[in-house]
């Protein structure tokens, strides 16, 4: 799986193939959205020293469950399983 920071699995998203997304970990700069700005999830776990929102000390915050109400809701589940395999 190819995850993004936060709990997106790249490797599936309708967007990499619609919109030519390379994922939030490649794209330069890093965190910019494919929509234009910057994506708050990302910027949150890097200003925070974290690898991905699974590793929060608040996991999963409400700005997470936000965004995996609308595309995307495995992506809670996701980060889950993550760091129960590491």
């Amino acid at each position: 799986m190819n995850l993004s920071i936060c709990g997106i699995d790249c490797d599936i998203c309708k967007y990499k193939e619609e919109s030519g997304c390379k994922g939030c970990r490649i794209v330069a700069p890093k965190g910019e959205c494919i929509w234009g700005g910057r994506c708050e999830l990302y910027d949150c776990a890097t200003e925070k020293g974290l690898e991905h929102c699974g590793l929060c000390e608040e996991f999963p915050c409400a700005k997470l469950q936000e965004w995996a109400s609308g595309e995307n809701p495995e992506r809670i589940d996701n980060l889950k399983k993550l760091i129960q395999n590491t």
